[in-house]
């Protein structure tokens, strides 16, 4: 067996198995035969050409506890769509960034209709897919890819999916200088939002200085010289820092503890988080007990999910039901 069709058995094994489905017993989301989707305006699926079945998965590392699938699978439910969604923990299933075009090849011919991406594999993806929406050239990111008409193309729904719920927490921030842990995938579509928003000066850091030396220099091309920064020292940038951005997995239930000393925190400092599960992470009670005002990352997690399923099923999906059922299964 070649390692490529070694894959595809552990793909098939890890994908095409039916599981039940956790909310109703059945081995695979029953369709209503009932109901009649919009076909979204946004996403060029023609009337009666949108598929009424769609297989999704999620590729990262150590997300056994994600509750992406649980969301889209309830709103294929409510749309009347016939949705599986899987779980592809690159650490149980032995894939590496090496694996990326078989996995994405595979998928192609399983008749997916596209996966969602996260840590370690948003930027290690890009360079196999066939093309890129605007907005995930522009960040060097991806995390979502949509198979359609024979081509793996990437979307990023991460900057908007943070941006949209972080301004409505906090609509009278990104006023002074902010302070972002984190330059990986998702760190680029913070960076993105926090620019966007009108961040005079973004401080970004990562324990891979080059990593974050990239991602201000990629910010800088589209949003003026000067405008992020490395950061070396966490005490000096947070020195007179507005603001405080976790764009890094600390905090998961899989990577717990806090990613900034709590000492460094002041009560004039709001802070924000993009780890959901759980959703009181220890940066934010930390956070909380200084007196900061915070943002939690339930919202990131179910606007880009709702962004996401619009990409993937043409189908545009109920986002404050989707927002209420991320915080109902995160509490």
């Amino acid at each position: 067996m070649t390692g490529t069709d070694s894959i595809g058995a552990r793909l098939d094994q890890a994908l095409l198995t039916r599981r039940p489905d956790p909310e109703t017993g059945a081995p695979w989301p029953a369709p209503d035969a009932d109901r009649h989707p919009a076909p979204s305006p946004r996403t060029g699926w023609a009337a009666g050409a949108r598929p009424a079945i769609h297989r999704l998965f999620l590729l990262g590392e150590g997300i056994g506890a994600s509750r992406t699938p649980a969301l889209h699978e309830a709103e294929g439910r409510e749309q009347g769509l016939w949705l599986s969604y899987r779980i592809l923990d690159s650490l149980e299933w032995g894939i590496t960034a090496a694996d990326l075009p078989a996995v994405i090849e595979w998928a192609r011919a399983s008749g997916f209709s596209g996966f969602n991406v996260t840590h370690p594999f948003k930027q290690a993806i890009i360079e196999h897919l066939d093309g890129l929406s605007d907005r995930a050239a522009a960040l060097g990111a991806v995390n979502t890819v949509v198979l359609r008409d024979g081509a793996a193309i990437g979307h990023n729904t991460d900057w908007c999916g943070y941006q949209t719920p972080f301004r409505a927490g906090l609509p009278d921030a990104c006023t002074g200088t902010v302070v972002q842990l984190g330059a990986g995938g998702a760190g680029a579509a913070v960076a993105y939002a926090m620019l966007d928003l009108g961040t005079p000066r973004l401080i970004i850091h990562d324990l891979q200085t080059e990593r974050a030396r990239e991602l201000a220099d990629r910010m800088n091309r589209l949003f003026g010289a000067d405008r992020a920064q490395v950061g070396t020292d966490l005490a000096t940038s947070l020195d007179g820092a507005e603001g405080l951005v976790n764009a890094t997995p600390m905090g998961m239930a899989t990577h717990p503890g806090c990613p900034v000393p709590p000492e460094l925190l002041r009560p004039d400092v709001w802070v924000s988080e993009i780890v959901y599960f759980p959703l009181h992470t220890e940066l934010l009670l930390h956070a909380r007990e200084m007196g900061c005002h915070t943002v939690d990352g339930a919202g990131m997690a179910a606007e880009q999910a709702a962004q996401a399923f619009e990409l993937f099923t043409g189908v545009t999906p109920d986002a404050a039901r989707m927002h209420a059922r991320v915080r109902a299964m995160a509490a």
